[in-house]
């Protein structure tokens, strides 16, 4: 099942077809393997062309003016045998799938690397990681019913491959609608910062997005497409909010404990899948007399759309990924912005972040049979481990007071530096404030495409690094005694991301208190499960935020696979409940605490969403993506403990 494009016949002349090639956005690396796939024609996979790894991020894959030219030659070609009518007359068999995988990466592709790749592929829009088990065929007389908490992304994908499965489901959401953190962000400017054919489900691509990072409002409607395509509306109960979930042990089953406009009420199930989360509880800055500003006041994630700004002087607390995006639209209308900045911001060029799919690259989707799908895998392949390597701590690297961790961290902090230099040369008195004093990659990159620069050069916006000390009635007074005045104050101070669960109070084995247990540093097996919670599962839980290579879908759409495991399990061996050993889950955060100590967020002392009160990571997955999908292939029994 996926979005798929309506190939339309090529009516274009060979001129027409080669200047499409040669148009800037046209995406030259997935060509020659859509167009292999397509015919069947393994000879158009040139060695001459082999893609070299090592380039992947740069622009065509690496490739010179030549080879360039010699693979819009060689497509012209191929696009000619389907303009003629051509098509495949044989089946891709594994090893030609694999070859041209192989190719397509610039690397031999085998074992479970082949295999995550070609999920991610889709060959033929095929839902390869749907589950391939029926609770009907396995366990016909059973009870056995999840409640799913959030009707975000990950909700709505756990509802899938529930409903797959066979296996009942009910999902219960706060809100009065689906779509999780792109229903509450309804900021001006919003928008995704990972490319949209990625971040989409590997089952639903979608290849017409209007733009490379989508913003907000096309999101929540691809979300909402997706959930009326799997046809599980009926099975959500909006404006309900789970207070509490309550193991019993004598039973086997979860109590939740709901709250709607109907009352209060109780709802008793097998399984618990939360998917709330980490984005979705504001976190407002401790800043003394905040509660005294006389003027409207809000945070990013619960905009005041009926609060005109125009004329106004507005005061903009915090520079983060959100505040990024919202601050220049701000400053489009208000008299006066001052934006209050805590840490500057490391900036990832990306100048296509706000344009739109040129018509080039859309001929290529409408045209080409299955170029969306390889051009999905050539973005896959680019960013699946993307600048990972560069944010590795080398401990025999001289940091020699840089504030890098490696050769190449440095490096590329010192390629950033010369982009922040160049946005803001005729500006120096910025370039100071803007400028990291932190190891590259120690916190989250924001993608820009000058729009932050020629925003804060602005005459009406003013960048104030001076720390806020207090907040009064009619503005703000930073330490060093200016008083700001404002009328409006805006938090772009992010979420409380390792709060995680709460408000919910939810008790397991023994009475066990969650947040107890954990006590303010909350860990899992997997990021999935906890000890003393059976059939408890998180998604996008603790430690499975990734910071630079590929996209969160990724991750819980592997979380669904083991969940959808994990149930399967339970229902071919009559198990009622699986919990997860405790020196399994130690020594497995004990890894992931480990790995995080090796990577610049983790040995920096800079403030960060990723790290909670204390210190501790407890956002980040430190590993790569292949390790992440090998992990949650399978459940091992070994790993639990069985409730009967």
């Amino acid at each position: 099942m996926a979005f798929t494009p309506n190939i339309l016949p090529i009516l274009e002349s060979d001129e027409e077809i080669f200047a499409i090639l040669s148009s800037a956005g046209t995406e030259l690396p997935p060509l020659l393997p859509a167009l292999a796939y397509a015919l069947g024609d393994l000879s158009l996979l040139s060695e001459d062309l082999w893609l070299d790894p090592s380039k992947s991020l740069e622009e065509q894959g690496g490739w010179n003016e030549e080879e360039q030219n010699l693979c819009r030659n060689i497509a012209l070609e191929g696009i000619k045998r389907l303009r003629e009518g051509e098509t495949r007359n044989r089946e891709i068999s594994s090893e030609d799938l694999r070859i041209i995988m192989s190719w397509a990466c610039g690397t031999g592709l085998d074992g479970s690397y082949l295999e995550m790749l070609r999920e991610e592929l889709a060959p033929e829009n095929q839902d390869l990681r749907a589950p391939d088990w029926n609770k009907e065929e396995l366990a016909p007389n059973r009870d056995f019913t999840v409640a799913i908490i959030g009707a975000g992304m990950s909700g709505i994908l756990a509802a899938y491959r529930l409903k797959q499965a066979g296996v009942d489901f009910v999902i219960f959401e706060k809100n009065t609608a689906i779509g999780g953190t792109w229903l509450e962000n309804t900021y001006p400017g919003c928008r995704v910062d990972v490319s949209n054919h990625v971040y989409c489900y590997s089952f639903m691509q979608k290849h017409d997005w209007p733009h490379f990072h989508s913003t907000q409002e096309v999101l929540l409607k691809y979300f909402n497409d997706c959930a009326d395509e799997f046809d599980i509306r009926d099975q959500i109960r909006f404006s309900t909010e789970v207070s509490s979930a309550v193991w019993d042990e004598d039973n086997g089953i979860w109590a939740l404990e709901l709250i709607s406009e109907q009352g209060e009420d109780i709802f008793y199930c097998e399984s618990i899948v939360s998917a709330v989360g980490q984005l979705n509880r504001p976190a407002y800055p401790d800043i003394s007399g905040r509660e005294f500003f006389k003027g409207p006041s809000w945070h990013s994630a619960q905009w005041n759309h009926n609060e005109d700004l125009k004329g106004k002087t507005v005061a903009v607390i915090g520079t983060g990924c959100s505040a990024i995006q919202f601050i220049p639209r701000v400053a489009e209308k208000a008299a006066s912005t001052k934006v209050f900045q805590r840490t500057p911001n490391w900036l990832m060029p990306r100048p296509q972040y706000q344009k739109e799919l040129p018509d080039n690259l859309l001929w290529c989707f409408d045209h080409i049979p299955y170029y969306n799908n390889w051009f999905r895998l050539h973005l896959f392949w680019r960013s699946h481990e993307g600048l990972l390597p560069r944010l590795e701590v080398d401990p025999e690297w001289d940091n020699d007071g840089n504030n890098s961790v490696s050769a190449s961290n440095h490096e590329l902090g010192f390629m950033l530096r010369l982009y922040l230099e160049s946005e803001f040369a005729d500006a120096p008195e910025l370039l100071e404030k803007v400028i990291p004093n932190y190891t590259m990659g120690a916190k989250r990159f924001v993608i820009d495409d000058g729009l932050w620069a020629s925003t804060l050069k602005r005459p009406d916006v003013d960048l104030i690094t001076n720390p806020i000390s207090e907040i009064t009635e009619g503005g703000l007074i930073s330490e060093d005694g200016t008083f700001y005045e404002a009328d409006v104050i805006i938090y772009g101070t992010g979420f409380k991301a390792s709060e995680f669960l709460t408000p919910m109070k939810i008790v397991g084995l023994g009475g066990v208190n969650l947040h107890e247990q954990w006590d303010g540093i909350a860990q899992a097996y997997l990021g999935i499960v906890s000890p003393n919670f059976p059939n408890f599962f998180f998604m996008y839980g603790p430690n499975t935020n990734i910071v630079i290579n590929g996209s969160i879908i990724y991750f819980s759409e592997c979380e669904a696979h083991y969940i959808t495991r994990y149930i399967h399990y339970l229902l071919k061996t009559n198990t009622t409940a699986l919990d997860v050993k405790e020196e399994v889950h130690n020594a497995y955060n004990v890894m992931i605490d480990s790995g995080n100590a090796k990577m610049a967020w983790g040995s920096s002392s800079v403030n960060s969403w990723y790290k909670n009160k204390s210190g501790k990571i407890t956002q980040n997955w430190p590993f790569s993506l292949l390790e992440y999908w090998d992990q949650t292939r399978e459940v091992n029994p070994e790993d639990f403990i069985e409730l009967q």
